[in-house]
């Protein structure tokens, strides 16, 4: 093959792959929609995963990327003196009491195709926000909804030391295992969960007590990993 011919050929698959990705980001975003509107009222003032964020909260931040422009993501930034986690902080909160539950619901299925994604956030960024702030609400609630093995390969597969720095995930001298599908990362003690609740450990979560364990050797979980 040229080299020409061979860039045209990984130019073809890169887009494709942004393609499978954006379909896979926009159904995500559909049916967390459909999820949140389906939430009994006193279940929007249930804490997430997110500390210190109800599941209104967690909600009213999944749309924020819809709803800010560039400028004005840089006065909210000077407003929060330039803390990222201030920023996002004070805009959940203010938005979480602006929009009803219903509102909340229907920006993310209005924008379900929106190409927005977190900076630095990388061909999976969009896809990783969604589906991680998805499962803040849904473990946290107990909710048996089960992310589709297609949207989680790809984040899964994309973590590394520099990811899990970045979100403050701390799995030293663990090794994550699948049990609902061929994945493992890390070294060290083994512990077993659903591969959906591993890929919140990755991005720095604590899980209810119960989604992890041992496995056959009946290793110990880690309190660390725990809520």
């Amino acid at each position: 093959m040229s080299r020409s011919a061979a860039s045209a050929s990984s130019a073809s698959s890169a887009s494709a792959h942004r393609r499978t990705i954006a379909a896979a980001v926009a159904a995500e975003r559909r049916e967390l929609a459909d999820v949140l509107d389906a939430l009994a009222p006193d279940r929007w003032d249930a804490p997430s995963l997110c500390a210190g964020w109800r599941v209104r909260e967690v909600a009213a931040h999944m749309s924020l990327g819809f709803r800010t422009t560039l400028p004005g993501f840089a006065a909210e930034l000077l407003r929060a003196r330039g803390s990222l986690h201030r920023m996002t902080d004070r805009t959940a909160r203010r938005d979480a009491a602006a929009f009803t539950p219903h509102e909340l619901a229907e920006l993310l299925r209005e924008h379900a195709g929106h190409p927005w994604k977190p900076p630095a956030g990388g061909p999976t960024g969009g896809l990783a926000h969604d589906v991680v702030h998805g499962l803040d609400i849904t473990v946290a609630l107990g909710h048996p909804r089960r992310v589709p093995e297609d949207r989680l390969r790809p984040l899964l597969d994309a973590a590394g030391p520099r990811s899990l720095r970045f979100f403050g995930a701390d799995l030293t001298g663990v090794r994550l295992c699948a049990q609902d599908l061929d994945w493992s990362y890390g070294e060290g003690t083994p512990v077993y969960g659903g591969a959906q609740d591993l890929l919140l450990l990755l991005f720095g979560r604590r899980l209810p007590p119960g989604r992890l364990n041992g496995g056959p050797e009946g290793h110990r979980v880690p309190p660390t990993l725990v809520a």
